[in-house]
């Protein structure tokens, strides 16, 4: 949530409809590249020393054909939002937070958390500085609950991969699990278990941060800085999702697959809760192997509990969150927002049967 400023110099030299036309004409090769998906990967598959429809050969076709799909779905979705939180800085986002009655500031934090992706590396100084805007502590977690799990990345990559009606019940359910479970944790009233620096940290009311009004090409300067450090950071996690998705899509029989993560077995929802907290991934890298999933008949709300446990319940996160929360709060986090999943999970097995 860190802001760039340009040198005012290199906008006034160069023409903004230049800038423009410069990105129409990304998104005309984008388009003509996307399209080509299909037969670049069937092409390639042909010219490779295997069978097409041997087990290697479904993984690698598997591979070649959603590692640049998923890249260019993610290059287009960060671009896009890049330039849409050029808008906001982080001093308006803490402002428009303050002030607000419980509940509704629970859902306005939530909803920013949808445009507003970020790692567990990212998530302390946010917390903090949240913390101590004086933003309260359910609001806090709502934003915290709802900025890995339900961020645009995750939604452009299932509304690609799987569908608009998976994406939009997503960002339902998963909103509903962040404004739940913050209000849920502000109700309890668990400042006193906070970390006690961070407890006493106070607002700098001095530090007024003005900026010049950003030009057209700021903003898209802004949106080409956001996949540059986005895609920059998470390429690596994307290609080992994919490459296991093209494990299980290759190799992973159907029915072995369906008979743990299918609807009819009671336990599948919590214990792929369980499964995901130890792994470590973001939206982009796990989605690929959500993807091979369902593709193999696993349930749909067993596979999404699975990928919010991965993305909002991972370890890492949680050690990396013990820096300014105790192991109480932290525990209580976990048993709210596992709570919520869980129950997604089994909605899901039962509205999409």
């Amino acid at each position: 949530m860190t802001e760039h400023s340009y040198a005012p110099a290199s906008s006034e030299t160069v023409e903004p409809w230049k800038w423009l036309a410069g990105v129409g004409a990304a998104l005309v090769v984008w388009l003509l590249l996307y399209r080509s998906l299909i037969p670049f990967s069937e092409w390639v598959v042909a010219r490779l020393p295997v069978d097409r429809h041997s087990h290697l050969g479904e993984a690698l076709a598997f591979f070649i054909y959603d590692t640049p799909k998923v890249l260019l779905l993610l290059t287009l979705v960060v671009f896009a939002m890049g330039i849409v939180r050029s808008f906001f800085s982080p001093e308006q986002t803490r402002n428009l937070l303050v002030g607000h009655r419980e509940g509704m500031a629970n859902v306005l934090a939530a909803a920013l958390g949808v445009v507003t992706p970020f790692c567990s590396c990212s998530a302390v100084p946010i917390f903090i500085g949240f913390v101590s805007a004086g933003i309260p502590l359910g609001v806090t977690f709502s934003f915290l609950v709802a900025a890995p799990m339900v961020n645009e990345v995750a939604l452009g990559l299932l509304f690609g991969l799987v569908g608009w009606k998976v994406a939009l019940a997503y960002l339902a359910f998963g909103l509903s699990i962040a404004v739940v479970a913050g209000w849920v944790i502000g109700r309890l009233g668990l400042e006193h278990w906070l970390e006690d620096w961070v407890r006493n940290l106070r607002a700098d009311v001095s530090q007024d941060v003005s900026s010049a009004p950003m030009t057209v090409i700021d903003r898209i300067n802004a949106g080409i800085d956001a996949v540059k450090d986005i895609v920059g950071r998470v390429w690596m996690w994307i290609i080992a999702g994919i490459a296991a998705g093209a494990l299980i899509h290759g190799y992973v029989p159907s029915d072995t697959l369906a008979a743990i993560m299918g609807r009819e077995a009671w336990w599948s929802v919590p214990a792929a809760v369980l499964l995901g907290i130890p792994m470590y991934s973001n939206a982009a890298g796990i989605i690929p192997v959500i993807e091979a999933l369902l593709g193999k008949g696993a349930a749909l709300g067993t596979v999404l509990a699975f990928m919010m446990s991965v993305i909002a319940l991972s370890l890492p996160e949680m050690i990396i969150l013990r820096k300014v929360l105790s192991l109480r709060l932290i525990a209580v986090f976990i048993a709210v927002v596992a709570s919520g999943i869980l129950a997604v999970g089994y909605l899901f097995n039962l509205l999409f049967s």
